[in-house]
């Protein structure tokens, strides 16, 4: 019976004569994710085969030329005004929305590089693979401190991940968006476990995030192949195909389009899937902090609209009334809980759950303001909060960054440039006009009014007066305490004030001058819906 089946095999192969047709890859609309990807992999080889002293001055110039260039090619495909093209048979969707989505995380990742790359702090492990407290540990320290070594190896990882979050967005079937979570997630468990200072902290937030992360790949890839049963592919188009006929089991539809929410609002924090940021935000080293929640926050975003606007459009009426819950549980949940919290960094974790749920109430308006109004605060958003945690690395005490509320007592007296500066970014994320916060939320608030979600309005409304409580009490802490005898001081390296000033600028030119980013997200957001 098996050699008839080995036989029968053999007969439906193709002959040494014939030839599989090759794929036809649009290489040009790929560029950007190819030429991140390449220098991630040119990123390895420095590692093999340049000395350790060296390195460094060969992986941070890679990685901004890779970042650089990528962003070029996206402004230079953007310009064509395509409106849509599906690249790599069909696999990737080159449109306004993706080019925009990826040119906005090239753009945060080359401010986050400045962070990583940072010498003076001092934020990576000299050895990830010695055990924390052992003398292995302390020799590696003090071997790196004596030569000069820096870690080098998380500048390919973040090259990777970055690739990651570039194809996260701009997948147009279920198994390469999930490739991608993948390509993008990886990187960034190793990341999140690679602090210089609390290793035994990093190491846990690096294992939580793994293993929440994996549960939250298997909860995706479930509804990928519960959707596959109900419309027969796996392409978001075939899927809106299949739903515009109705036909197809309801049960498995609904079933894989919940399991694949749960794996895309994992990614933002929604809640209840949120219980990983506050501990990894708080365990990583704060430069990939940074990264995570700008960069990775974006490219979340771009992914579930991706799926729910190209997908899952004509099945609004069916996922509006779930995401309107988890809208309200979100923006509730993180503005109360981060009133209850004395660490900055899980302030700013909570505070970013409130922000998911802020951006989601401009998705579910689902209209073409609504997504550009999204875009605009994703931009902003992602700005203002890389150069808050670059503050954070900047106010240091003898056991490295002084993240705890108490210390910064007084740093408005010690240090009222930096303490004014974090208060700015503060009064951005509570949404104070003149502030590229408050266009952010007014756009989407706008959206969701006109998409008949006044009550979701309102509900965010109040959750950012919440929202405000904590983050004046954090201005009232620098500005009207007085300073401890031992305080911390500040350590501002050339490339942590060149990330504070982009910040700084990008916050309030996009509050003052808000026009020009809101017509290009709405140019970019037309072409989503022109298809």
């Amino acid at each position: 019976m098996s050699m008839s089946l080995v036989a029968a095999s053999l007969a439906a192969a193709p002959s040494g004569g014939e030839k599989l047709p090759a794929p036809h890859i649009e290489y040009g609309q790929l560029a950007p994710m190819l030429i991140v990807f390449g220098a991630a992999v040119a990123g390895v080889l420095v590692e093999a085969f340049v000395g350790r002293r060296t390195r460094y001055y060969v992986q941070v110039p890679l990685a901004a030329v890779g970042l650089v260039a990528g962003f070029a090619w996206t402004i230079a495909l953007a310009a064509r005004d395509k409106p849509f093209h599906a690249a790599a048979m069909g696999a990737i969707g080159v449109d306004g929305p993706t080019l925009f989505v990826q040119g906005t995380i090239l753009v945060l990742a080359l401010v986050s590089l400045l962070l990583i790359a940072e010498r003076q702090q001092g934020h990576f492990t000299a050895q990830a693979a010695a055990l924390p407290g052992t003398e292995a540990e302390q020799e590696a320290e003090q071997l790196a401190t004596a030569a000069g070594i820096t870690q080098t190896e998380v500048f390919p990882l973040m090259m990777f991940a970055v690739g990651g979050m570039l194809m996260f967005p701009a997948s147009n079937d279920l198994l390469t968006m999930f490739v991608a979570l993948e390509i993008m997630s990886l990187p960034l468990y190793l990341l999140c476990g690679l602090a210089r200072r609390r290793r035994l902290l990093s190491q846990e937030a690096a294992v939580k995030y793994f293993l929440l992360g994996a549960f939250s790949s298997a909860f995706f890839l479930y509804g990928t192949a519960l959707l596959y049963g109900y419309a027969g592919s796996v392409r978001l188009s075939d899927i809106a195909d299949q739903l515009s006929k109705d036909a197809g089991s309801e049960t498995l539809m609904l079933a894989g389009l919940a399991l694949l929410s749960v794996g895309l609002l994992f990614k933002i924090g929604a809640v209840p899937f949120h219980m990983w940021k506050p501990d990894v935000y708080q365990g990583a080293p704060t430069p990939i902090t940074a990264l995570m929640a700008s960069c990775t926050l974006v490219a979340a975003f771009g992914a579930l609209m991706r799926v729910y606007y190209v997908g899952f459009e004509t099945l609004k009426w069916d996922w509006r009334p779930f995401m309107w819950g988890v809208a309200i549980l979100t923006m509730v949940a993180g503005a109360v809980i981060a009133i209850t919290q004395t660490d900055l960094k899980r302030l700013l974790a909570y505070s970013s759950v409130a922000h998911a749920g802020f951006l989601l109430t401009g998705m579910i308006a689902v209209t073409r303001d609504g997504l550009a109004g999204t875009l605009f605060y994703l931009v902003a958003y992602g700005f203002t909060t890389v150069g808050a945690f670059a503050v954070i690395t900047m106010v240091r005490d003898a056991g490295g960054e002084a993240a705890h509320l108490s210390r910064w007592a007084g740093l408005g007296k010690r240090s009222p440039v930096v303490a004014g500066v974090f208060a700015f970014f503060l009064l951005a994320f509570a949404g104070i006009p003149l502030t590229s916060g408050f266009t952010g939320k007014f756009a989407v608030f706008k959206a969701a009014v006109e998409g008949h979600a006044t009550p979701l309005v309102v509900v965010g409304v109040l959750s950012s007066a919440v929202a405000a409580f904590f983050y004046v009490r954090v201005i009232v802490v620098m500005f009207f305490s007085e300073p401890e005898a031992d305080g911390p001081t500040v350590v501002a390296g050339p490339a942590t004030a060149a990330a504070v000033a982009l910040g700084v600028t990008a916050t309030v030119v996009l509050g003052v001058l808000p026009q020009p980013m809101l017509d290009l997200a709405g140019h970019a957001a037309t072409q989503m819906f022109v298809r």
